[in-house]
């Protein structure tokens, strides 16, 4: 496979896959709120918070180390050099994984069990979609070495 005819995807689609998931999860939530006991309102508010501060945390690492590794950030840029390490070490996608966590704890944390619950559903449209793509890129860009990685790091957790 020629890495030249595997070019990344032209358009960073990726936030604006969460975006319209907060979007949609807004608008259900205002059309049609899922409620949630009052005695469990501490406890999500509680677990949003971890949620919300380890995406955040895992997305400024990831997005750190391709920072200082000087390759793309954006999945419409083709990629310099193949990350493993860091959060890269467990996760093949710890940005994603870190925008899915926020999600799931401002669903948590505000009440909007919509949007907790398009945090479940918005990695699997986006590893079908633009997942799947940046890892052709990777495959043609570097080959074997990134067959190695694959084999011993999930593609999310």
């Amino acid at each position: 496979m020629n890495a030249y005819r595997v070019k990344p995807m032209k358009f960073p689609w990726t936030p604006v896959v969460y975006l319209a998931a907060v979007a949609i999860a807004l608008l259900l939530n205002r059309l049609d709120p899922l409620g949630t006991p009052p005695q469990w309102h501490l406890t999500l508010q509680a677990l949003g918070t971890v949620a919300g501060v380890a995406g955040l945390w895992l997305v400024l690492w990831g997005y750190g180390k391709l920072l200082r590794h000087r390759t793309a950030l954006l999945s419409s840029s083709a990629t310099t050099h193949l990350v493993t390490s860091g959060p890269y070490r467990f996760s093949r996608n710890p940005v994603y994984l870190g925008y899915t966590l926020i999600m799931l704890g401002a669903g948590l944390l505000t009440g909007n069990l919509w949007m907790a619950l398009a945090a479940a559903f918005t990695p699997i449209v986006t590893h079908a979609w633009i997942v799947r793509n940046e890892e052709k890129h990777l495959l043609a860009r570097f080959g074997f070495e990134f067959e190695c990685y694959c084999r011993r790091t999930r593609a999310w957790i």
